[in-house]
């Protein structure tokens, strides 16, 4: 009798202090638009230094659990630099030592330049990305691919990445190129659904909005929006190159538009973005907070934080 009431005791008090465990958390950092090239490039190269974008923010990035941003320029072995006026953009590869630098996990590849410099060039960023350590999402060899997304696992909770391209075309091309993930709420819905199987938490990217605007368009709403009902639990804006509203929606966090983070825009608000830092502790979203960006002769650096509590 004595000896079961004691097994019962000694459980309930290993129950106990398994429950009083805290649940790690998990730091993911996102911030916006990077472009490796025209510009950004030269002052690189006057530097001698390929990763020089980075060094006011390597540490920074480097030290959350998961590092996202949006990829803005391809990257390419072939052919001579494009033209420093023009709206096509090449990254040499070396240009990716700031992204490891900077520790940066996954990027977005889907985008309106993700098809700059012909069809070779998406094979060549995915494969370089990869042996880089750097998963890319919204763009692949194939259809399959790049709607699969990536998993990447923290402190035991995997997290699914995925993203999508509002206007791929860009005005260069007629056809839509299926290595990209267009912006399809439909297969959205079936992208996050198969995702779900493997994550515990989705992330969705979406490349849409009017550029240089801090209007949120209906586009980005609706999108955004059948994300979140889908399962997802961050949506990260990209492309409008200016910040945009943060809003709360059914249990889950919509950046709108994280702005510009490595680029050598000029007008007005092209030289501030934010970085958005999401807190999970077990696969649930804990509390989340903008960290306001400067950006200075293609540099960034952070200025200020605001927490939110989710």
């Amino acid at each position: 009798m004595w000896t079961k009431q004691l097994l019962v005791c000694s459980a309930n008090a290993i129950l106990g202090v398994l429950l009083a465990q805290p649940v790690a958390q998990v730091r993911m950092l996102a911030v916006g638009d990077v472009m490796l090239s025209r510009h950004v490039r030269r002052i690189a190269l006057e530097h001698k230094d390929p990763a020089w974008p980075f060094r006011k923010s390597a540490s920074l990035l480097a030290a959350a659990d998961i590092t996202f941003a949006n990829l803005e320029s391809p990257f390419f072995d072939q052919g001579p630099p494009p033209p420093l006026n023009i709206m096509v953009f090449k990254a040499p590869p070396e240009m990716i030592e700031g992204l490891t630098l900077a520790g940066i996990d996954v990027v977005s590849t889907a985008n309106n330049h993700s098809r700059d410099y012909g069809p070779h060039s998406i094979p060549f960023t995915v494969e370089h990305l990869k042996k880089n350590g750097i998963e890319p999402v919204g763009t692949g060899v194939d259809f399959v691919q790049a709607h699969a997304g990536a998993v990447i696992e923290r402190k035991g909770t995997k997290f699914g990445f995925l993203a999508y391209a509002h206007d791929q075309r860009n005005g260069n091309w007629k056809e839509l190129d299926p290595r990209v993930a267009d912006m399809d709420i439909p297969q959205m819905r079936k992208d996050v659904a198969a995702l779900g199987k493997s994550a515990d938490v989705v992330i969705v990217s979406m490349h849409a909005g009017t550029e240089y605007s801090t209007m949120v368009h209906p586009i980005q709403i609706a999108f955004a929006r059948a994300a979140i009902e889908a399962g997802a639990t961050v949506v990260l804006g990209h492309h409008p190159h200016v910040i945009q509203s943060v809003e709360p929606y059914r249990g889950g966090i919509i950046f709108y538009s994280l702005g510009n983070f490595v680029f050598d825009q000029q007008p007005a608000g092209t030289d501030r973005g934010i970085a958005a830092e999401t807190i999970f502790e077990g696969g649930a979203l804990k509390s989340y907070r903008t960290l306001q960006i400067q950006i200075r002769e293609t540099v960034p650096e952070v200025v200020t934080g605001t927490k939110t509590p989710n």
